[in-house]
């Protein structure tokens, strides 16, 4: 009895919402035994869920009416309301701030009130049996003629335009997404890899194939295509097929065909995706030129169109060239470097390469400061070590004219490059190598226009002789000695080894 009596307090306050309503919407779900404290707290929550709703609805109506006019809110709604409008740096509370008031606070938005879409209002005719009923609106609901909907063709809006990022390669291994080319079946994986390392030397391209005596299987010259189709465009194919068929026809060789080719190439935008195919053709061509003992004309004309397109490659501003200039220069060193020329070409050959050497310098010797270096070593050692032959050693010189006047004097003078080449020729004897080492002593200091010969009687003289000897050997220094103030000149800064 005294629980009862705990139960039903005589002073508990009640609002508009009774707490009998609870119990009886609490019976109706199967809850028989809702305590008081329970029933009237939910009858508090509700009572408070109610006003919300009403005041919200009231703002709304009257935010309508009064064409977004500016109020002063003290509800929670409406204070939420309030701070979306300052945030938005406004001082006019539309109906999407308390949308969004609404939905912070977990209430259900209200529905047919849009900030962009205010609604219409159309008042309605009188009642004449209500005379003393005042004026009625309502909203207007359009009306949709469902035939002519069917009727009209529906305008599907393009995508506008976006951008998206995705990884080429992640830690060397390329994801498998619809942006990225299919990966290489692992049944051929084995075949490709055998067919790279064992017929490297001999050019098997993946594009375009080169003749050979080892043909690659139908499996991979398709597995090769597939790769080719899907990097290249045919517009690039086509251009590749063309350019090369103009600079190395065939046939008769088109000298017009041919300048053509080369201009395009010099100046033509868009061509970087077929940049590492035209460099690797490039360098076959000049494996397959050189591969034999003594070259031919048509062989050494092959070398010099093939040189002429690197420098067109290099002229190129559009192109971006680093990446590939460990495959650039072995083909400009072998032509610079090979015993057996033509005769006939064989100094044009070498000029062109070493002024091709000297624009791949000039242009990347920034970039890769050892560059340079690294290049005079491998001339330096072409030109006095042993065993050389005069071909060779003609293009040490001339490749180290393109690399610089300091490779000159380092190579020639202080390293006895001079004196090496000297020893191996008669006295007397004139050619071309002899021609490339005094242009190479004209480029370290130039010669004088009018020469005044040195006088072994004078000692002063004497001693410039004696250097001469010592330093560019007995052959050079014979040349040299009918000019002295050229001969100062090559001598001045030079250390004697």
């Amino acid at each position: 009895m005294s629980k009862q009596k705990a139960r039903t307090p005589s002073s508990q306050l009640t609002g508009i919402y009774k707490a009998e309503s609870i119990r009886d919407a609490a019976e109706s779900l199967n809850i028989p035994s809702l305590t008081d404290a329970v029933a009237s707290a939910l009858a508090s929550d509700v009572e408070y869920r109610i006003h919300q709703v009403v005041e919200v609805r009231m703002l709304r109506l009257l935010l309508c009416n009064l064409n977004h006019s500016k109020l002063i809110v003290l509800c929670n709604e409406q204070q939420e309301a309030a701070r979306f409008m300052r945030h938005a740096r406004r001082t006019t509370l539309t109906t999407s701030d308390i949308d969004h008031a609404l939905r912070v606070l977990n209430i259900e938005p209200l529905y047919g009130h849009f900030p962009h879409n205010p609604p219409n209002f159309r008042r309605a005719l009188p009642f004449p049996q209500l005379p003393t009923a005042g004026t009625v609106y309502f909203v207007e609901d359009e009306e949709v003629d469902f035939d002519r909907v069917l009727r009209e063709e529906k305008v599907t809006l393009p995508k506008g335009v976006s951008w998206k990022a995705h990884w080429l390669a992640v830690e060397g291994v390329q994801p498998l997404i619809p942006e990225n080319p299919p990966a290489i079946p692992k049944d051929t994986d084995a075949d490709l890899t055998t067919m790279a390392n064992g017929h490297h030397s001999k050019g098997s391209g993946m594009f375009p194939p080169t003749p050979s005596s080892d043909r690659p299987t139908p499996m991979q010259k398709k597995q090769q295509q597939q790769l080719v189709k899907q990097v290249l465009s045919r517009e690039l194919q086509l251009y590749y097929t063309r350019l090369t068929s103009a600079l190395l026809p065939t046939g008769t060789p088109d000298d017009a065909k041919r300048l053509a080719a080369l201009v395009s190439l010099r100046n033509d935008a868009g061509l970087q995706a077929l940049l590492p195919y035209l460099v690797r053709w490039v360098g076959e061509g000049v494996v397959n030129a050189l591969k034999g003992g003594v070259q031919s004309d048509g062989e050494g004309r092959t070398l010099g169109v093939l040189m002429d397109v690197i420098g067109a490659i290099l002229d190129n501003n559009t192109l971006f060239v680093e990446p590939y200039l460990h495959q650039l220069l072995p083909p400009v060193l072998s032509t610079l470097l090979h015993s057996t020329l033509p005769f006939a070409q064989a100094t044009h050959l070498r000029t062109t390469a070493s002024q091709t050497l000297s624009r791949l310098l000039t242009q990347h010797s920034t970039t890769y400061p050892s560059l340079s270096p690294r290049i005079m070593k491998t001339l330096l050692l072409a030109l006095i070590s042993g065993g050389k032959s005069r071909g060779t050693r003609e293009g040490a010189i001339r490749g180290l004219m393109g690399v610089g006047k300091e490779a000159i004097r380092k190579g020639l003078v202080e390293g006895g490059g001079v004196r090496v080449v000297g020893g191996e020729l008669a006295r007397g004897e004139n050619g071309s190598i002899v021609d490339a080492v005094m242009a190479a002593l004209q480029v370290l200091h130039p010669a004088s226009q009018h020469a005044v010969p040195l006088n072994p009687n004078d000692e002063s003289d004497a001693a410039v002789v004696d250097r001469l000897r010592r330093i560019l050997g007995d052959f050079f220094a014979e040349r040299l000695v009918g000019d002295g103030a050229w001969a100062r000149g090559i001598l001045a800064g030079a250390q004697e080894g």
